[in-house]
């Protein structure tokens, strides 16, 4: 897959990891659009929303451990590592560098604004802009969703693992590219 900085927005689905059982989320679905330096995000969750854990409302801040319960997630790699976002629909946010493989995290310098949540019947979304590192070239999109009674699924754009694992390099699925010069 592949993203032009400049083009009108792309969109892709998520799928839910072989490993889990079926949940009230039936598809994610995310539509996003690259900015000359952010990323704009719409997670989008179709099923039986009603039924799906959402966490309350909170400061729009830097907030660890939001990968706990029901968040969206964007994996942004560069040639020196990667930068997670986490993207809490309670309008918490957190991002983390990594200079390989789960090494090295520490709290990055890019920020995100979770824009919030909208809804329609059978559909909640999220709207998000994270800041792009600084030679952004691949991009992973997923999320965990969180049901009534404690079961999560995990949604990706692919599962090269037999377990849930994000930061798995071939689960950065999108090319993120410059413009050809004119």
């Amino acid at each position: 897959m592949e993203a032009r900085t400049g083009d009108r927005f792309q969109t892709v689905t998520l799928v839910r990891h072989p490993a889990d059982g079926a949940g009230p989320a039936r598809a994610v679905t995310v539509h996003f659009e690259p900015r000359e330096s952010s990323l704009w995000l719409r997670y989008a969750v179709e099923g039986e929303v009603d039924h799906l854990l959402w966490p309350e409302g909170a400061e729009p801040v830097r907030t660890d451990n939001l990968w706990a319960t029901t968040c969206f997630e964007a994996f942004v790699e560069t040639p020196d590592g990667y930068v997670e976002f986490n993207l809490s629909p309670s309008g918490a946010w957190a991002s983390y560098a990594f200079d390989g493989y789960r090494q090295g995290m520490r709290p990055a310098d890019q920020t995100a604004i979770v824009a919030g949540l909208d809804g329609a019947e059978n559909q909640v979304a999220l709207e998000a802009t994270i800041e792009l590192p600084a030679m952004a070239h691949r991009l992973g999109l997923s999320a965990v969703i969180e049901a009534e009674g404690g079961a999560k699924t995990y949604w990706a754009l692919a599962h090269p693992s037999e377990r849930p694992d994000f930061h798995h390099t071939e689960s950065f699925a999108v090319t993120l590219s410059s413009p050809e010069p004119a």
